[in-house]
């Protein structure tokens, strides 16, 4: 016997195809108890912005339709309590979900609900179609429309695709793996609910898998939270076997973007030693080439290991996967900065040809090549910057510190507040310890183009 479950089909107009820059025109929501449409509402929205001609051509919209019309705020209430204890629906609801979405994230509120698309309905009940576009549905089926995206009119549209579905194409068992992305209630450990991971938020983040000692076993990073939990239990792969005989329960932490969630990722990782985690969870960088003094106060250069001992005595310059890459790296920068061999642990080894500390009157002379080291060694990180990102809420940035050639930790800070110095950043930011990859996450963000960074 089918379940019997209450679906909102759902339709927005908007003023653009980006949720964060555009705005709603119009919504329509149908409510739909699996075979017919007992409830209705829809509405033009002010955007509080000018409607594109284009958009108007194609909709029909005008900014004198939108004019007097309640602006989404004013509305907002209406829609929770219609979407009230429903499956949102929508062709193509990726669309549609994230405009309702955050137009309620710009209130503050959180919006979450089970979704389901009949573009894969469609496609799942109707194979074979050249296309499975609303437009192309609506002809195949001699679907009577009076206007075409409006969004009354498509969600009538849609409702009629929808019951079709319902009456014989798809059954109750598909469509419920489907408005669980795919899994099934026996897929799930036994502390772990399906209701509990559609409650997960769908933002950028990390998230914590614990097993029932309490002890985190896995910790991942996700654009999205929800989506990537979702896809840990529909796998079939000997981590995802590890992952259900372990995990009991499931927490989160937001970070608003993706970069922070990376850094924040190893930060755990490397901090909570987590038994399912592997790759992040080694030791990729055990030596360091190390800045001391020597008996006559001129700088001295070796390849430690890290220990908390040698961390202390010595500044960091540079890290390495093994000693042999460590010495092999020191030995090119000694010879093309005309340094002295002396002055480091390769001059046993190897004879040096700068005639020796000679050329430096003293150790602060000799300082100057160790800042032209410096410089070097830094590379693209050769100044103190912060990355600015989306921070958690819509209202909030994230600050990245990069100083003295390093990822130091990061830092929400509401928008309207200006980026403090350095010091206070320092006192603020999150880290604990300094891994390499850190800097390697940061280069390979750099890397893209429009990169808010700021030179501090």
């Amino acid at each position: 016997m089918a379940t019997k479950r209450k679906y909102a089909i759902v339709d927005v107009e908007t003023t653009g195809g980006m949720p964060r820059r555009d705005k709603i025109t119009e919504i329509a929501i149908l409510i739909h108890d699996g075979t017919k449409v007992i409830d209705q509402f829809d509405t033009l929205i002010n955007p509080e912005r000018s409607i594109p001609s284009e958009i108007t051509r194609i909709t029909g919209i005008t900014n004198d339709m939108v004019q007097n019309a309640p602006k989404f705020y004013e509305v907002a209430k209406d829609i929770i309590e219609i979407l009230d204890k429903t499956i949102f629906v929508a062709h193509n609801v990726r669309f549609d979900y994230s405009f309702i979405k955050e137009e309620f994230q710009q209130l503050g509120f959180t919006f979450t609900k089970r979704q389901l698309c009949t573009v894969k309905l469609s496609r799942r009940a109707f194979p074979g179609l050249d296309s499975y576009s609303l437009g192309n549905l609506i002809r195949h089926f001699g679907i009577s429309v009076n206007n075409r995206h409006r969004a009354l009119d498509d969600t009538i549209a849609t409702a009629d695709i929808f019951t079709t579905i319902l009456q014989d194409k798809v059954d109750d068992e598909e469509i419920k793996e489907m408005i669980n992305l795919g899994i099934k209630e026996s897929q799930l450990p036994k502390g772990i609910s399906i209701e509990g991971l559609h409650h997960l938020p769908e933002t950028p983040g990390i998230y914590y898998f614990y097993n029932k000692d309490g002890r985190v076993v896995y910790v991942g990073k996700a654009k999205n939270i929800k989506t990537r939990v979702f896809q840990h239990f529909n796998k079939v792969t000997t981590k995802a076997a590890k992952i259900y005989r372990s995990v009991d329960s499931i927490t989160f932490e937001e970070t608003g973007n993706e970069l922070t969630a990376l850094l924040l990722e190893v930060q755990e990782i490397k901090s909570l030693q987590p038994e399912i985690n592997k790759a992040l969870r080694r030791k990729d960088f055990q030596y360091f080439l190390g800045k001391t003094n020597d008996a006559e106060g001129y700088p001295y250069l070796e390849i430690l290991k890290h220990t908390k001992a040698n961390i202390a005595k010595a500044e960091k310059l540079f890290d390495y996967s093994k000693a042999k890459y460590g010495k092999e790296h020191l030995l090119n920068i000694a010879v093309e900065m005309d340094l002295c061999m002396d002055r480091t642990e390769l001059g046993e080894q190897y004879m040096c040809h700068c005639e020796g500390t000679c050329l430096y009157n003293s150790p602060e002379d000799y300082e100057e090549k160790m800042l032209e080291l410096n410089e070097l060694l830094r590379g693209k990180f050769s100044k103190d910057f912060v990355i600015t990102e989306q921070g958690r809420t819509r209202n909030e940035k994230c600050l990245i510190l990069v100083k003295d050639g390093f990822y130091k930790g990061f830092y929400f800070l509401d928008e309207s507040e200006s980026i403090p110095d350095v010091s206070t950043l320092l006192d603020q930011i999150k880290t604990k310890e300094y891994y390499p990859i850190y800097n390697k996450l940061i280069w390979n963000y750099l890397e893209e183009p429009y990169r808010k960074v700021i030179d501090l």
